[in-house]
Order: C-alpha cells, then sequence, then structure tokens
C-alpha cells in the first residue's frame, strides 16, 4: 500500500546574523483535502481542519493511502512524496 509524506520546506532560523543565513531547519506543511482540492498549509486552523475531508499532518510522515488517493495527491503535484 503506498504511504504519504507531507512536504517540508528547509528555512533558516529568524536572526540577522551571517551563520542564521547558512544555517536551515525543515519546516513542515500540512496537507488539506476539501472537495477534491488540495491545499498546502504552514499552520491550518482548527476550522480548516475541521472541514477538510482529509487531514496530513505536516511533520508526520507514513500515512498508508488507497491506489485513488495517491493518483489524486499525485496529480495535484505530489506525487514525489508517495513511496
Amino acid at each position: 500500500m503506498p504511504t504519504f509524506t507531507p512536504p517540508t520546506v528547509d528555512e533558516g532560523p529568524a536572526g540577522g546574523g551571517p551563520l542564521f543565513f547558512r544555517y536551515k531547519i525543515p519546516r513542515a506543511d500540512a496537507i488539506l483535502k476539501k472537495d477534491g482540492v488540495y491545499t498546502r498549509t504552514r499552520v491550518p486552523s482548527e476550522d480548516d481542519i475541521a472541514v477538510a475531508d482529509i487531514y496530513y499532518a505536516g511533520g508526520r510522515g507514513g500515512y498508508e493511502i488507497s491506489a485513488q488517493e495517491a493518483a489524486d495527491l499525485t496529480a495535484a503535484g505530489y506525487g514525489a512524496f508517495i513511496t
């Protein structure tokens, strides 16, 4: 069965020093599906989660998904995050 891991973005921490510019930390994004449309967001509200058909929390991985969900995620541009 395929698994989906929500994407991350490498960002530097806040600060103005030259070392902060080079240091990167992976930040997780959540993926929500509502009415067949996927939305990528950093911090979803409780209301967003409540109305979503499917919610993939960022920073967590290994969501087992169906073949149809894998096809839908791939069509939405998230195929690289499916194993």
